[in-house]
């Protein structure tokens, strides 16, 4: 098999790989999510890492489409969002250590509590916003009792060095449109809520994440908390166009290699493809240590000069290989494995359909070695 001949013996000057993040994109997303709730604040969910889109870059985004909250989900999230010099209001919503505790207020963020045991942490570190979380179904984080919820509250508000600043729920289903489960979580927190404002009239009341924006205007309240939506990603799993949402990410490669096939030949282990005609493949530098995952071997597809093309072969740890066709196309030539090329598309959600999972699942878990441009 026997290598297409190349002037360089290297690949021209380009990058192995790497995401580009179209920051216009969230800025976009985040006024489109904003327009669906004009009346609420907007806090943009920027955890893990923006969803995988760098976290800096999708804060300054967003707080340039309207945001005025950014949320994390740990107390390091929060340090790197001030130690690039954003100064928005923060909400750190994980569970915390002691030292987590201390290192989100030195952080200047708001923290979520379900426990006595946080706010006697946080009450002897003074100056903690907090905001009580009611698990009204999720079964995560939170306290399912209404009444502990209102006991929290009151402590908050009663305690020095407490401050009542939220409160909030979080929805199991809103993604599984027609399910009646939402509908039930939002009736319990609605009823609970004017008891709740009753003893901490400032706190802001937010539920509602993309989907729930979406669904029923509802659970808006004080604030909206749109997460996946904001990158541009459908959180109901279908294309994201028809939402109006603008795709934030592009993965793409360029092409280390190009081989020349001949009938019966192989690529890659366990030899799982084999080809059926003479022609050429192109090996993609990308792999499932880049988080393009194994589970994709023969179900996927490249762009390359504008077409589409079937990905063979198994998915190794840092390369796939691409079916070109009968003609051969220059080493060093970009491959879009996510996003646009010509009139050819490849979404995200073409993906997680393929993989049996989530949207954001793929964006997560592009890994290090894929730069963010």
């Amino acid at each position: 098999m026997p290598d297409v001949p190349n002037p360089s013996s290297l690949r021209p000057r380009a990058e192995r790989a790497s995401a580009r993040v179209d920051r216009s994109a969230i800025a976009a997303n985040v006024a489109r999510m904003a327009g669906e709730a004009p009346r609420s604040a907007l806090c943009a969910v920027v955890k893990a890492d923006g969803y995988g889109h760098g976290a800096v870059t999708a804060a300054h985004a967003a707080l340039d489409g309207g945001a005025t909250w950014l949320a994390v989900s740990t107390a390091t999230e929060a340090s790197e969002l001030r130690a690039a010099g954003i100064d928005a209001r923060l909400l750190v919503m994980g569970p915390l250590t002691a030292e987590e505790l201390r290192e989100s207020l030195d952080a200047d963020a708001d923290v979520v509590a379900w426990t006595d045991a946080l706010l006697d942490a946080a009450s002897a570190l003074g100056g903690a916003r907090i905001h009580v979380k009611y698990d009204t179904g999720m079964g995560r984080l939170g306290t399912r009792d209404p009444e502990k919820a209102l006991g929290l509250l009151r402590r908050c508000v009663e305690t020095p060095g407490l401050q009542a600043a939220g409160l909030m729920t979080h929805f199991a289903t809103a993604d599984e449109l027609g399910d009646r489960f939402f509908g039930e979580q939002l009736a319990r927190f609605l009823d609970w809520l004017p008891q709740a404002k009753a003893i901490a009239p400032e706190a802001v009341a937010h539920a509602a994440n993309s989907a729930g924006i979406l669904r029923d205007d509802a659970c808006h309240l004080d604030m909206v908390r749109p997460g996946v939506s904001i990158y541009g990603l459908d959180p109901f799993g279908a294309d994201p166009r028809p939402r109006e949402l603008t795709p934030a990410l592009t993965l793409s490669a360029s092409l280390g290699a190009v081989r020349r096939v001949k009938a019966g030949e192989t690529t890659g282990y366990g030899r799982r493809w084999v080809a059926d005609d003479d022609g050429f493949i192109g090996i993609i530098p990308v792999g499932y240590a880049d988080g393009w995952r194994r589970g994709l071997t023969g179900r996927a597809e490249a762009l390359v000069d504008g077409r589409r093309r079937p990905l063979v072969g198994t998915v190794s740890m840092d390369s796939v290989a691409v079916d070109l066709g009968p003609e051969p196309v220059a080493v060093g030539s970009e491959v879009v494995l996510i996003g646009a090329q010509g009139d050819e598309r490849i979404l995200v959600e073409d993906l997680a359909r393929t993989l049996g999972t989530i949207n954001y699942e793929i964006t997560c878990g592009l890994g290090p070695r894929v730069p963010r441009r």
